[in-house]
């Protein structure tokens, strides 16, 4: 089974400025999104429930040792990914509790 990943302005915003002061990272996320789109539990995205100030109660998958993907289920669509932020698991820029 195959996700779609929708990529929603909250995420596409932040994603362009942490490309901006690491090109490295787009690898790294784009091998993320591939894991995501093929198996959202893949034990290497570590994905957990987590509370953001945001958003709620959604997804979280490991991209790097800090950097996090916030992200959730459509709720019309489970074949749908809503990949609503990305950001710091520490820090300043931490995208959840």
């Amino acid at each position: 089974m195959s996700y779609k990943l929708d990529l929603r302005p909250t995420f596409t915003k932040t994603y362009q400025k942490l490309l901006a002061k690491n090109r490295d990272l787009e690898m790294r996320i784009g091998k993320c999104f591939e894991l995501l789109s093929e198996n959202p539990q893949h034990p290497s995205l570590k994905s957990h429930k987590v509370q953001t100030p945001d958003f709620g109660e959604k997804w979280s998958s490991r991209v790097t040792g800090d950097i996090r993907l916030i992200w959730d289920f459509d709720e019309n669509n489970n074949l749908i990914i809503l990949v609503l932020d990305i950001g710091g698991h520490s820090g300043s820029g931490k995208v959840y509790k």
